[in-house]
């Protein structure tokens, strides 16, 4: 599974592709990611502030919530972020697992 909940945050697996046509979630990535598209290109950390952009809008978070535990300079990153009912409904929506 490409998230973990812990108490009140959840750990996020993301396959960044940057230089995209659009930011989008692009579905699974292997068994433990998500794939996700980026508009900016992966020079000088535009694509990172992008990424964090866009999970900012996308769960209804501060960008200052949104933590790189690990992978910053990689494509393969693993963030943490505080569970919110947005993330919460757009798991169910899209079929990533039950009730949480």
């Amino acid at each position: 599974m490409f998230y973990s909940i812990k108490e009140d945050h959840v750990t996020l697996r993301i396959k960044a592709q940057p230089a995209a046509s659009k930011n989008a979630f692009s579905g699974i990535y292997g068994e433990d990611a998500i794939k996700i598209t980026i508009k900016a290109p992966a020079v000088e950390g535009a694509a990172n502030q992008e990424l964090v952009k866009f999970l900012a809008k996308s769960f209804k978070v501060a960008k200052s919530d949104i933590v790189f535990k690990s992978g910053a300079q990689s494509k393969i990153k693993i963030i943490e972020l505080p569970v919110t009912e947005k993330f919460k409904e757009w798991v169910e929506h899209n079929g990533y697992g039950t009730s949480i």
